[in-house]
């Protein structure tokens, strides 16, 4: 693939941008500064040291922007991205995606691994813990598989836990989902999630990171990485969360950026329900089917096409409603399921359109 279908930059301004990218202490808003001040990342290149530190950036940012070490990882990146399906976004492109672009701390650069133009469709993300119970794991793989046949991408980042379900769900349910990495796009992490990662390019979906490709995994650029799972999304939902999950930072991010927040609740005396127990107090919508998330976002919607009604006619859940509405703890103890299974099992007949929630109430639907 040409550099030319990759992005609208020059080869040298590119090449000067990645060159910027690499070096230490650069964060988003330094680099703004740069190029506000440079109007161009070569310019800032050629400026003396006494120029950068008028602008008030460190000497160790400056010092190392013409070393042999920052020109060979530029090289390597360019090398990059003449492979098929590697790109490259930058601030001015007009495939940078609009929502993200929206933050004052936006990355500089974004790679991409697979489909770009997907990063401008609805996105939805879904986080959660890494050591998620297999309930919650059902529950995630339940709720992207419908949400992604309602229309949403889902994004998520790549972890162990809820996040590998989320995008596996969607992927069963013929959706598109983005993985958000906190490691550079050469540097895969977790391992045992690199299969999924293939899956997920090949399906129609893409890997994304601001960090340089060779970047491999630290602990303070995940928390970082999550302001843009919530950045890109309309909204996030959180499945199942300890009180210190990091998804209650993506949580707080997407509520500072005016991103919707909802939260499935759990059993009171199951740790990995409290953090989303604590969202729910402070605010975040309360949800047991996707219509919580969905009547919010109509707008947005496109609408999954129904299963046929013969396919669940003896589902244990329909007999229950033919006779009365109930409410989801109702069936559940009366079916003596786990409330997740039993919202899991709602909101496929939902999909299907074979219930309804109305009022608290699950009602069936005459077919």
């Amino acid at each position: 693939m040409s550099l030319a279908t990759t992005t609208s930059l020059t080869p040298a301004e590119l090449e000067a941008r990645l060159r910027l990218h690499s070096l230490p202490e650069l964060g988003p808003r330094r680099f703004r500064r740069l190029l506000d001040a440079f109007e161009s990342a070569s310019a800032a290149l050629s400026a003396p040291a006494s120029a950068w530190r008028s602008l008030g950036l460190p000497a160790s940012c400056a010092e190392p922007r013409r070393s042999a070490e920052i020109r060979e990882r530029a090289a390597a990146a360019m090398a990059w991205l003449e492979q098929p399906g590697h790109h490259l976004l930058t601030w001015d492109d007009p495939r940078y995606p609009a929502l993200l672009g929206e933050l004052p701390d936006a990355p500089p650069l974004l790679f991409v691994e697979g489909d770009p133009a997907i990063l401008e469709r609805p996105q939805l993300a879904m986080v959660g813990s890494r050591r998620a119970s297999a309930p919650g794991l059902d529950t995630a793989r339940a709720f992207a598989r419908s949400l992604a046949g309602a229309g949403f991408v889902i994004t998520s980042g790549l972890a162990l836990g809820i996040d590998g379900a989320a995008h596996q769900g969607a992927l069963d349910g013929d959706g598109l989902t983005v993985a958000v990495l906190g490691t550079g796009l050469r540097c895969l992490y977790p391992h045992r999630h690199k299969a999924l990662a293939q899956r997920i390019v090949a399906r129609g979906g893409a890997l994304v990171s601001e960090l340089p490709l060779d970047c491999p995994p630290q602990a303070s650029n995940f928390p970082r990485r999550n302001r843009i799972i919530s950045g890109l999304s309309l909204g996030v939902l959180v499945v199942e969360a300890s009180p210190s999950s990091g998804s209650l930072i993506t949580a707080k991010l997407a509520a500072e950026q005016g991103r919707e927040v909802y939260a499935i609740p759990g059993s009171i005396h199951h740790p990995g329900a409290r953090g989303c127990h604590q969202l729910i107090r402070e605010g975040a919508t309360l949800v047991e089917t996707i219509e919580h998330i969905l009547e919010a976002l109509r707008g947005w919607q496109v609408q999954a096409p129904a299963a046929a009604p013969s396919a669940q006619a003896g589902h244990p859940l329909l007999a229950l409603l033919r006779a009365a509405p109930q409410s989801s703890e109702s069936l559940a103890m009366n079916l003596g399921w786990e409330l997740p299974r039993t919202l899991v099992a709602l909101t496929e007949l939902e999909l299907a359109g074979q219930v309804a929630c109305e009022a608290g109430c699950w009602v069936y639907r005459a077919g």
